[in-house]
């Protein structure tokens, strides 16, 4: 990794999530008007990350020993033991996570968060401790989205910014000239394509969040007709009392 794109990966995934695509195409454009072009693409190309996964990353570059500690009982997850033992490191595996993610919430100075990014949050410490890759990359700061470990694999895995895609093979020098685009028409596609994924992004964590305040608001209305079938029974039961207590009192009149 060049010194342009880790300074680079540093500031944009410590800054506020709200302030990443403009200021990844300033230190592109500025990657690129300083003659590094290769970085300049690879700067453009970082993707930005979700509420969730930029708390985590927090997490980390505040508390480095975070992640170490995930490490060390990812370690003793793997290896097991007898019935008491298992039950010892699931215990020590909650009692991490609750604190680990109370710490990443102080960090950001949000100890009261909504639920379903409190959710996210857990579930990718949780993944970290199940996968290797995931413990790397919450590792390095450097996540773009929530991982959740489902037993049997990761939904969804995150891309790590750290790994690019195998570059294309350079096209034969004669079609090198009918394949040439201007500097603005590509930096202006770069622009397009960074922001196009960063909606997606967005439109996936809203949708993710809005599914989570369903599912309360149905569970609270369950509980809620519970109470008022309650509330009801109740109410029938205090009006024949109160009836029986009327006739008794017009019985006695007479």
């Amino acid at each position: 990794m060049t010194d342009l794109l880790a300074d680079a990966t540093e500031e944009l995934y410590s800054a506020d999530p709200d302030e990443f695509t403009q200021r990844r195409t300033d230190l592109a454009a500025a990657a690129r008007h300083s003659g590094e072009a290769a970085a300049a693409k690879q700067i453009a190309a970082l993707r930005k990350p979700t509420r969730s996964a930029w708390v985590v990353n927090q997490l980390v570059r505040a508390h480095p020993d975070a992640a170490g500690r995930l490490a060390e009982l990812a370690a003793g997850l793997r290896e097991g033991g007898n019935g008491s033992r298992i039950r010892e490191l699931t215990e020590a595996r909650g009692r991490l996570i609750d604190e680990l993610t109370r710490q990443a919430f102080a960090t950001v100075g949000t100890p009261s968060p909504p639920s379903a990014l409190r959710e996210d949050v857990i579930a990718t410490l949780s993944a970290a401790l199940a996968d290797p890759e995931v413990a790397a990359e919450v590792q390095a700061g450097t996540l773009t989205k929530a991982a959740h470990w489902a037993g049997f694999g990761l939904v969804p895995l995150s891309d790590a910014p750290s790994k690019p895609k195998p570059k294309a093979p350079a096209p034969p020098p004669d079609d090198l000239e009918p394949r040439r685009r201007s500097k603005e028409q590509i930096q202006t596609a770069e622009r397009a394509v960074a922001q196009a994924t960063d909606d997606l992004e967005s439109a996936t964590t809203a949708e993710h969040e809005l599914e989570q305040a369903v599912r309360t608001l149905e569970s609270e209305l369950e509980q809620a007709r519970e109470r008022l079938a309650l509330a009801r029974r109740a109410a029938y039961r205090a009006e024949s009392r109160r009836n029986k207590a009327v006739a008794e009192l017009d019985r006695l009149r007479e």
